[in-house]
């Protein structure tokens, strides 16, 4: 294999890896280790991670590659922006769905706020979808940096390393993008400060 072969590769692996659909699961996984959260039950808090990584992750990828085959196109030509709309669509359906299952349940208001804020990221990056193709890959990112910036403040938990961390996965996943050229620098950076305040925007309400 070569060079530039083993770069795209790997350029793929971290886009496969770090889907946009996690940004729920991760906000909740922080949630759960650094706020008083974690006091509860072992078996709602994995009840609560499953439920929702079925409903934002495993649901709207399944039923996204069901529509790519369906129309017989490739991953790259899925991702061209005239065609992100039913995608887009798919995965906000999906959040809803989350988001008013967990108000039925009468789940705490900080739970459901992190897919509430997924959701915004999603509408969001859909409106903006209309005239502009952006990196709804580094929205995600930026969701979950809002997240843990809101949450650090809130809960009085130090967030240094994790935005370390998250800034480090930006830049990769950024850079794969773009090696992948499905997306501009400007879209990636654009991409991810959308999610940046969305995500923060929505927690806070």
């Amino acid at each position: 294999m070569s060079r530039e072969r083993q770069v795209i590769y790997i350029a793929r692996v971290v886009s496969v890896i770090f889907t946009p659909f996690y940004l729920p699961v991760v906000g909740l996984a922080i949630l759960f280790i650094f706020s008083y959260f974690r006091s509860l039950p072992l078996n709602y808090q994995l009840f609560t991670l499953a439920m929702v990584y079925l409903l934002t992750c495993l649901l709207p990828t399944f039923l996204i590659h069901l529509y790519r085959r369906y129309q017989g196109w490739s991953l790259i030509e899925l991702g061209h922006r005239e065609r992100r709309m039913v995608p887009y669509i798919i995965s906000i359906l999906c959040y809803y769905v989350c988001v008013y299952l967990m108000e039925s349940m009468r789940m705490p208001h900080f739970m459901g706020s992190i897919v509430v804020a997924a959701l915004f990221v999603q509408i969001f990056c859909a409106i903006i979808n209309v005239w502009w193709k952006i990196s709804v890959h580094t929205a995600a990112i930026g969701g979950v940096a809002g997240a843990v910036f809101v949450f650090a403040e809130l809960f009085g938990f130090n967030p240094v390393w994790w935005m370390c961390l998250i800034f480090l996965v930006a830049g990769l996943l950024g850079t794969s993008r773009m090696i992948l050229r499905q997306h501009s620098l400007l879209q990636v950076v654009g991409g991810f400060f959308i999610g940046f305040f969305a995500a923060t925007a929505a927690v806070l309400i």
